[in-house]
């Protein structure tokens, strides 16, 4: 069964509801938008900005309701010598990949969220395509 966590809600839609003083904030699970499939900007504010953050920094507004702090992204390329590690980020937004903070299913399966709004899989390589290439744009220099 397809489950759209944080990472697929917008930044508006994000929301969190503490239990007690102690407890974590919990997430609200929604459907996720469609957005132009063209636009790698729009799809990382839609659906990775509420994990991650707008600056990509982990931070994310939804960031501290979850088991694993989300990823820096601007740091792959330094983490990877120097280069933008294209195809590895590619697999795990598809899902091809396996992380230690995917394996739980923390993360969504974009692949999947992706063919949940389209059955047409050149849009859906096109989107990751895309969103890879803008994660790639916000690689610290």
């Amino acid at each position: 069964m397809l489950r759209a966590l944080c990472c697929s809600v917008s930044l508006l839609a994000c929301s969190f509801v503490p239990l007690a003083a102690q407890d974590k904030p919990k997430i609200k699970e929604v459907p996720p938008t469609p957005t132009s499939p063209a636009s790698g900007k729009e799809m990382f504010r839609s659906y990775c900005a509420p994990c991650h953050g707008m600056m990509a920094k982990g931070d994310g507004p939804a960031a501290p309701a979850l088991k694993k702090q989300p990823t820096d992204l601007t740091q792959l390329a330094a983490k990877n010598g120097g280069k933008f590690p294209a195809i590895k980020v590619y697999a795990q937004i598809e899902g091809d990949s396996m992380t230690p903070a995917h394996g739980a299913k923390g993360m969504p399966i974009w692949g999947d969220v992706f063919r949940s709004m389209t059955h047409n899989e050149g849009e859906i390589k096109m989107r990751i395509n895309n969103l890879t290439r803008y994660v790639e744009s916000l690689q610290v220099k």
